[in-house]
């Protein structure tokens, strides 16, 4: 039986204090959940049979830990429960590997998840894979990844009134020509029939596609929704950053950007830009109220890039 001592030593050190730090959201407190975090991670590995074989990754609200069963190199991923952890297993057992890391086991009531190992150190944040490359493999996994929603996912149209009601309360912090905008945009997007009909990612960008012995590039860590295709381009332009450049660079790179996906996806490129543009203005809402002015103007600047 492992112990939780045991279990303890697989956690990188810190990070308890880091998810500690997060209020609830429809489950425990950061805190309370890291609390019990080693005795969890110690019932997972004995329920499933399985041997770690490395320290514990970390993400922003997860932990992944390399484990073999039976000679088979797998990693177990433990996640805080929250909002956005709900649907991954779902839409990776929707998905059944077709373009997507390949779920073997998962136990929802704990939030945990036994899938196939990929390789952690080559991504596509990687400065060797260049950004048209990139932006054309990210392309083809969305093209692959846009089958019917199933039930009981969370919706686009759902998600897009949620957040344009608090974008009522931002205009002391974003400019209002954007917050008028994005309201504008969410009310006619949002009566488009098929708004709400596919299975979407939407956090699939450049540190979210893993390479793979099954395949080449496989995408991770999915924020599942039903919605439409095209809100799915915003994490491409909000990563790699510094390749974007500046001014009418950064116009034309942005748009560039949209424009491979979209093409190697199947988007429709309108109606990506659009989506993206009320993306990226609610993007600009979270940095704004989490204290991140940079993050602002990025955002801003993204959504200012996309209109004609």
């Amino acid at each position: 039986m492992t112990s939780a001592h045991e279990a303890r030593a697989l956690i990188p050190s810190g990070w308890r204090e880091w998810i500690g730090r997060f209020p609830p959201e429809g489950g425990p407190s950061g805190a309370d959940w890291a609390a019990g975090l080693p005795r969890l991670l110690g019932e997972l590995v004995d329920d499933w049979g399985l041997t770690p074989t490395g320290q514990g990754m970390t993400g922003w609200t997860a932990l992944v830990v390399p484990v073999e069963r039976d000679g088979e190199p797998l990693v177990l991923k433990v996640a805080w429960p929250h909002h956005e952890s709900a649907g991954e297993a779902l839409a990776l057992r929707h998905w059944n590997g077709n373009g997507a890391v390949r779920l073997v086991a998962a136990d929802p009531g704990r939030a945990a998840l036994l899938l196939e190992a990929l390789d952690p150190a080559r991504d596509l944040e990687a400065a060797e894979v260049d950004v048209d490359t990139a932006c054309e493999v990210i392309g083809g996994l969305l093209g692959r990844l846009h089958v019917r929603a199933p039930a009981r996912l969370r919706t686009l149209s759902g998600f897009a009134a949620e957040q344009v009601g608090r974008l009522a309360d931002a205009r002391e912090r974003l400019p209002r020509r954007a917050i008028e905008r994005a309201v504008h945009l969410a009310t006619d997007l949002v009566l488009e029939p098929d708004c709400d009909s596919t299975l979407l990612h939407t956090d699939l960008h450049f540190g979210n596609v893993l390479a793979g012995t099954r395949e080449p590039w496989l995408a991770i860590d999915p924020k599942p929704m039903a919605g439409h295709p095209g809100f799915e381009l915003q994490p491409v332009l909000r990563n790699r950053v510094a390749e974007l450049g500046t001014g009418s660079t950064f116009r034309h790179l942005v748009r560039r950007r949209l424009e491979v996906v979209c093409e190697a996806a199947g988007i429709d490129e309108d109606a990506a830009r659009a989506w993206t543009i009320l993306s990226s203005v609610i993007q600009a809402n979270w940095s704004s109220l989490d204290g991140e002015p940079e993050q602002v103007t990025l955002h801003l600047a993204l959504a200012k890039a996309l209109e004609d």
